[in-house]
């Protein structure tokens, strides 16, 4: 790896940061440093930024990294965020949705409720539309790929591409994007409505969320991904009847503890920070799920919540 690739970035104008902590960043609270921050000025500025780093060199994108486990040594390499100048919202002539990469999903919901599109779903997930996309992030039945449109991403080489649906490969909490693809703005196809009739449809989702997850704890949602149901010949479908938060329960799971990592008492799908936890409890803690439920159940969870850069030394 090139030893002098930091210095060589004088041609960006956004901001860098060498051994940025990461933990006051994450949903978690957890997370050891970046070797480099970078947040970008504009897209100009993220095309420079990868043309300027070396192709041996790691890129990685995060959001408010509402999904994602950033282990305790740090990631290295660079990490590009983006900022208040990738949080855009506007009605567009045909009326679609330009949306920002770097705005709230709970924002965005609200902004297209005002102005009259039913964007509910993206209300109760946490984090940002650059993660829901790559995700595939979804709620109560409705999912980001059912209003994708396209999308404006920088690639690795600096190139700046447009997305169609077609490349994207949306599946269940999935897409086939590239780690290293940046995200930088969504068109999206919301359905109209009235607005005080999709404020309400929000506010019932708020409540029944509420009701049955730990909303007030430090915790990603949903841990696992809800297990493939099997069809006649016995072969994995995409049905997700079968849900992971039973199969933990009746593993016996539910409010199981490790350090300061526990999967909560309220809904055993949820893998919370009590205080103090490191990512190395969480993480821990649900590979002992998985493995658990495995044994008893001869079920394998997989994870939805991403874990990335590299363990404590």
């Amino acid at each position: 790896m090139h030893g002098d690739w930091k210095n060589d970035l004088s041609t960006v104008e956004g901001r860098i940061t060498l051994d940025r902590p990461l933990a006051p960043l994450s949903w978690l609270r957890v997370g050891g440093e970046a070797e480099l921050l970078f947040q970008p000025a504009h897209m100009a500025d993220i095309s420079a930024f990868m043309r300027s780093v070396p192709d041996e060199v790691p890129v990685m994108p995060i959001g408010v990294c509402s999904n994602l486990i950033i282990r305790d040594g740090g990631i290295k390499g660079a990490v590009i965020r983006l900022g208040r100048g990738f949080n855009g919202f506007e009605v567009m002539a045909n009326g679609n949705l330009r949306v920002g990469a770097g705005a709230l999903d709970a924002q965005v919901a609200k902004q297209a409720a005002q102005a009259g599109f039913d964007l509910a779903f993206l209300r109760t997930i946490p984090g940002g539309i650059g993660g829901a996309i790559r995700m595939n992030a979804g709620c109560y039945g409705d999912y980001l790929a059912d209003v994708f449109v396209s999308a404006t991403a920088v690639r690795r080489d600096g190139k700046v591409v447009t997305l169609r649906r077609e490349d994207m490969g949306f599946a269940y909490r999935h897409s086939d994007l590239p780690q290293d693809l940046v995200i930088v703005q969504a068109v999206l196809a919301a359905p109209k409505g009235e607005p005080e009739d999709i404020e309400a449809k929000m506010e019932d989702a708020l409540a029944k969320r509420a009701a049955s997850q730990p909303v007030n704890e430090l915790s990603c949602g949903s841990t696992f991904r809800n297990p493939a149901g099997f069809s006649s010949t016995g072969k994995a479908d995409d049905v997700h009847d079968l849900k992971a938060w039973k199969v933990i329960d009746e593993a016996g799971l539910r409010g199981v503890r490790l350090g300061g990592a526990q999967m909560s008492e309220m809904h055993p799908n949820f893998l919370i920070n009590t205080g103090g936890a490191t990512a190395a409890d969480l993480e821990g803690l649900g590979e002992m799920v998985r493995e658990k439920v495995f044994k008893q159940q001869g079920i394998s969870l997989e994870w939805e919540i991403k874990r990335v850069g590299e363990p404590a030394p």
